[in-house]
């Protein structure tokens, strides 16, 4: 049966929760099946991360567990199945997205249009969802652009500043980022023959490396570029500041915590996964634009005075060493971008959430004209030093332990690549992305200091509120998570390393002695 599977109540909690919020009469009800319904998906992901870490290896086909295939559409021998699996990466990115959809329904506790406004929310993590299980590459495209096009009207209807812009900016980026990697994957599909057929299953296409090489060269970069977009990787980030800047606070939180995931997620589980010798032969000119993206987002980040444009233009450094790590091809710094991928996606959200508390308190998110919240709004502030501290690295919360396993992977393959005579463009790049970190603390300390310390700007500020139950129970949680990837990450570690098994990872150990 089709529900036997338990990877499928990934997509079918959300479609209930569409239903439900949709036979809703007022915001009372609303607010009850967001939360019981995300509530159900961060247990569902507790369930099944506790099921996968005591699965044997023996239950695995090709390192997916819980692997199932239905017949979708057959007729001219296109052969599109709904094929789920999941590894550690995909438990991991399904937990990540149940929090941020859980804490995000608490963030937009008092929205206007709250129906509306909950059903184009739901839909995009219901895209997110499949997206993270789906093994069919003609699936798994249909939910990234159920992910995306919501994202017009969310912003368009419920932004702020100038959202028409943005939403049209965003919209335009993604869609033509959507173009490439539909054409990527077209061509994936004909010139992957497997049994004499053409298939969209993407084990199938791995299990049997059935891309020749020189179609990889000319497939790879359409692949990597179609998902990096949504990654913001340079020169393709600039709809990204404007973007988060216009979104409503729980948007954001989902957008830059989640959906910015799917594009490194996509990079790692297709372009790399399928193609890997034109991925070792074509990485340098990505690690080009991705070092680019580390460095020029902390210092884009370092010059603004908009509190969501110093975020979003640190969600573009933060993003792109996910992308500068993957392309390492090393054990280390690829366990290293999923780590980063879960750091950023809860601290990020952090910080949205916050960004959102304090606007909705002070009417302005210009950082030169607030100052002394600190004894205005303790809490509030309290949980942004903390948000700051993991961004810029501080041992003991996720921040740290994302970045450093990174840069130990980048220098580990920087120095192989240089002994073995490869070149030192690993290694210098590895150098300059390690600079970011410095970077990251002058913008991070500079609004800490601006924001929360001094003089109050406004005395009606003085006047302002702490944060209610609802706001402290989003940033709580968030808090939480942060801290524990920071203090137990041999957990997360052991969570998703199996994923880059040279057995399991076949495709890249065949060609590159991964």
């Amino acid at each position: 049966m089709l529900f036997s599977n338990i990877l499928i109540y990934f997509v079918l909690i959300p479609m209930l929760m569409l239903g439900g919020v949709a036979l809703c009469r007022n915001i009372k009800q609303i607010r009850a099946v967001a939360v019981i319904g995300s509530t159900a998906l961060i247990a569902l992901s507790a369930y099944l991360i506790a099921e996968f870490l005591k699965a044997p290896v023996e239950d695995a086909v090709d390192g997916m567990y819980y692997y199932q295939s239905w017949h979708w559409f057959t007729a001219q021998n296109l052969n599109i199945n709904l094929t789920v699996g999941v590894d550690g990466v995909s438990i991991a990115m399904l937990l990540l997205s149940s929090i941020i959809l859980f804490t995000g329904s608490f963030a937009s506790w008092t929205i206007a249009q709250p129906k509306a406004f909950f059903l184009w929310l739901i839909l995009l993590s219901t895209g997110v969802f499949g997206f993270f299980i789906s093994l069919d590459l003609f699936t798994m495209f249909m939910f990234y652009e159920v992910a995306l096009i919501p994202m017009y009207l969310l912003i368009g209807v419920w932004g702020s500043g100038n959202k028409n812009y943005s939403a049209m900016k965003l919209t335009l980026m993604l869609m033509g980022g959507s173009a490439f990697l539909m054409l990527g994957l077209i061509g994936i599909y004909y010139h992957s023959s497997v049994d004499g057929h053409h298939t969209w299953n993407l084990l199938e296409i791995a299990r049997n490396n059935a891309i020749s090489t020189e179609w990889q060269y000319f497939l790879f970069p359409m692949t990597f570029v179609g998902f990096g977009v949504l990654g913001a990787m340079f020169p393709f980030h600039t709809w990204s500041p404007d973007g988060h800047a216009s979104a409503p606070t729980a948007v954001s939180m989902l957008h830059a915590g989640v959906l910015m995931k799917l594009g490194g997620y996509g990079c790692f589980r297709v372009a790399m996964y399928l193609m890997p010798q034109a991925a070792n032969d074509l990485a340098w000119i990505f690690l080009i634009l991705t070092g680019i993206s580390v460095v020029y987002g902390a210092f884009s980040a370092c010059v603004q005075t908009d509190l969501k444009y110093i975020n979003a233009y640190s969600s573009v450094s933060h993003c792109g060493l996910v992308l500068f790590a993957i392309l390492m091809i090393n054990t280390t710094a690829m366990t290293g971008a999923i780590m980063q991928m879960l750091s950023h996606g809860l601290m990020t959200a952090l910080f949205f959430a916050l960004i959102g508390m304090i606007y909705g308190r002070t009417h302005t998110r210009d950082i030169t004209k607030m100052g002394g919240l600190m004894k205005i709004m303790p809490y509030l502030a309290v949980c942004y030093v903390i948000a700051g501290m993991a961004s810029l690295g501080l041992p003991g919360l996720s921040g740290f332990v994302a970045e450093m396993t990174i840069f130990v992977g980048s220098f580990e393959q920087g120095m192989t690549d240089f002994l073995a005579g490869a070149g030192s463009l690993r290694l210098v790049f590895t150098v300059i992305a390690c600079c970011s970190i410095v970077i990251t603390a002058v913008y991070i300390l500079r609004v800490v200091g601006k924001l929360l310390f001094g003089p109050v700007q406004d005395k009606h500020h003085l006047e302002l509120t702490d944060a209610t139950w609802w706001e402290r129970l989003s940033t709580a949680t968030l808090i939480v998570c942060v801290a524990a990837i920071g203090c137990f990450p041999n957990f997360f570690e052991n969570l998703i390393r199996g994923t880059f098994d040279p057995e399991l990872f076949r495709a890249i150990a065949m060609n590159l002695n991964f």
